[in-house]
């Protein structure tokens, strides 16, 4: 059994407990949390589940590290703070820990990773001997393993295309929705999530790694971007109200141009409200939000992922997935050798010994 920490109980942390629990190579060392109100409080009861897991949440990280756990499952955010991120990481991973996270955007194709974010990371593993995987799953297995495996059923492929079309008021993290990425504010106002440069700065590393795995050059890749406004006035069930007038929804695209057209998109169709853009792409089976990928070529192919999780919240499914990939890898890493990971050295495997598992 292989020690897992996991480091976070919002919403990709309550998921994490629950997959380490689930896992039948996994055994739950220890949760960090930085909530003073969560400390001493049993795992369980943090992930939701409905029996406890005899794992009391700590805020002591110096000796959650101490006591050299082989896997950390690191959850906390990156968004805002991928400086304090990348410590906290680093720290791990210099503990001799195999890290997994979906936090660190910059390292998701960790070979045009820019050197702030790289060098730390080796220079831990030569230390240490830990190892880290970073992915999620938009960025993450929505537009790297999933299309590069359909991909490959195709005879030609003239375009690569991943979408993610979601209703973002199924997703619990409201400082997120409303100010990074604008919804309810004003149309003037610039959210840093949209600014020019940040979605390749987010997404462009998957960009790079499909190309890298189709065996193309990119030779620049641009941005696209749409926003709308709220018609009328709406109410959401999680997210309380939104003004007519105020940014609704947003579509952008981060393309990676090949031979001078657009060969490879990563496609965003976000709202807050199904009435917003409703000319704009919506989810296949008209749900809450899907991945989705479309290899243009002959045969024209199309994939849809629909994932639900704590209530059916699509978001909390995603999430779900998200973890799912990341934990799942924990002792494939642990077998490997020490090192800085991306999609395409760590295989998508089936669910060996999970097969009607419980993790309640």
């Amino acid at each position: 059994m292989i020690p897992t920490v996991v480091w976070g109980t919002g919403n990709v942390g309550r998921a994490a407990i629950r997959a380490v629990a689930a896992h039948p190579a996994l055994t739950l060392a220890a949760v960090i949390v930085h909530n003073a109100d969560k400390v001493g409080r049993d795992a369980g009861e943090l992930a939701g589940l409905d029996r406890e897991l005899g794992v009391a949440a700590t805020d002591d990280i110096e000796a959650v590290l101490g006591s050299q756990p082989r896997a950390v499952v690191y959850a906390a955010s990156g968004d805002i703070r991928p400086g304090e991120a990348l410590d906290d990481v680093v720290r791990s991973v210099r503990a001799g820990a195999v890290v997994v996270t979906p936090a660190l955007y910059a390292l998701y194709d960790q070979l045009s990773a820019p050197a702030e974010f790289r060098d730390p990371v080796l220079a831990a593993v030569a230390e240490g001997g830990g190892s880290l995987f970073v992915s999620g799953v938009d960025p993450g297995w929505g537009n790297d393993v999933l299309p590069l495996l359909v991909s490959g059923l195709g005879t030609v492929i003239d375009a690569v295309r991943c979408q993610e079309i979601f209703d973002y008021s199924t997703y619990e993290q409201e400082d997120s929705v409303r100010h990074l990425i604008g919804m309810g504010h004003p149309m003037e106002y610039e959210p840093l999530m949209l600014a020019e440069t940040i979605p390749t700065m987010v997404w462009g590393g998957q960009i790079r790694l499909m190309a890298r795995a189709l065996g193309v050059e990119v030779e620049e890749i641009r941005e696209t971007m749409a926003r709308r406004p709220l018609e009328t006035t709406v109410t959401t069930r999680t997210m309380g109200t939104f003004e007519a007038g105020t940014q609704g929804a947003v579509r952008f695209e981060v393309q990676g141009i090949v031979d001078g057209e657009p060969r490879i998109v990563i496609e965003h169709v976000t709202r807050i409200h199904p009435s917003c853009a409703p000319d704009w792409p919506v989810p296949p089976d008209g749900g809450d939000g899907a991945h989705r990928v479309v290899i243009e070529g002959r045969p024209r192919i199309e994939v849809s992922v629909e994932a639900t999780d704590e209530g059916e919240n699509r978001s909390a499914g995603g999430n779900a997935t998200a973890v799912g990939r990341l934990v799942g890898a924990i002792d494939w890493l642990a077998d490997a050798k020490p090192g800085l990971y991306d999609a395409l050295d760590v295989p998508l495997r089936p669910a060996v010994g999970r097969l009607g598992r419980k993790s309640s």
